[in-house]
């Protein structure tokens, strides 16, 4: 009778976690198909052609963010040509070449709080130490923009290279290989997954950051070219979004929900970017 009593209790217990667990699942995925419907919905019908192939005229009354494309485009390109070379880097070092463990944990632990702390403040380090040296331009931001994606790049291939068996590189140091034509010929092909997905990830969230931009790329709606622009102020699309929802009037409003809309569609793309890239790899290790 009492085990009876226990069974019964038990299937409850797990019934109801069931319960909040669907619960909890329902809340966080209606949440976020709410979100990206509502934004769609407002924004998609702003978006034409002549927003996006042309630059804000404030005499003719007319908005465009032509500009804030090209300067997106411009610092996502900047910093992953920097923040790549460091960390993989970094993460090759600690994985191969590091001999000392507390280094190798001291480091992990620092990359880890690193990535912890608020965009605002890497805004405020960037300002002081870049836009003091280079003036408020994108390539201020894009060095701050390294320093707060470093430790995802290096995670990331850091994790992957981890994955790489270890028989991979005694059989070529077998055959006769040095230390770096193993990790050149055999680890780094073996991980270039991990190295293509946190590139994905990493440009992800230079695509949605702001309050670093804020104080370090400024706030122009000037068409550059690529070395100009980077020696120049400008502002991206994150940043575009803040300033016209600042705008008096129904412009203001139809422009940064059109540039929501632009922002949610890449972020959605650059996801999927990232789980098509990880599949493609793992079919490829498969066979």
């Amino acid at each position: 009778m009492q085990s009876n009593w226990i069974t019964t209790k038990r299937k409850g217990y797990i019934g109801l976690m069931r319960g909040l667990m669907a619960l909890s699942t329902a809340l966080t995925c209606g949440t976020a198909l709410f979100l990206i419907g509502y934004v769609l919905i407002k924004g998609l019908p702003s978006i034409t052609w002549e927003l996006l192939s042309t630059k804000p005229s404030y005499l003719a009354g007319t908005i465009g963010i032509l500009p804030d494309i090209l300067n997106t485009v411009y610092i996502i390109v900047a910093t992953l040509l920097i923040v790549l070379p460091l960390g993989v880097g970094a993460a090759i070092y600690l994985t191969e070449y590091a001999s000392s463990q507390r280094l190798v944990t001291v480091i992990e632990y620092a990359a880890e709080t690193l990535s912890g702390i608020p965009s605002i403040i890497f805004g405020l380090v960037g300002m002081l130490i870049f836009a003091n040296s280079f003036g408020s331009c994108l390539l201020a931001g894009a060095l701050t923009l390294v320093i707060m994606n470093l430790p995802t790049v290096m995670r990331t291939a850091q994790e992957s290279l981890k994955t790489v068996p270890q028989s991979y590189r005694e059989g070529a140091f077998g055959l006769g290989a040095g230390k770096w034509r193993v990790v050149r010929t055999v680890v780094l092909p073996g991980c270039v997954d991990g190295v293509i997905t946190g590139c994905i990830l990493s440009a992800g969230r230079i695509l949605g950051e702001s309050a670093a931009l804020l104080f370090t790329a400024g706030f122009a709606h000037v068409l550059n070219g690529f070395l100009s622009g980077l020696g120049s102020p400008g502002a991206t699309l994150t940043v575009a979004l803040y300033l016209y929802t600042k705008e008096p009037g129904p412009g203001g409003a139809q422009a940064s929900f059109a540039i929501a809309a632009i922002l949610m569609a890449l972020t959605l793309t650059i996801n999927f970017a990232a789980v098509l890239v990880g599949r493609i790899f793992k079919k490829r290790r498969a066979l």
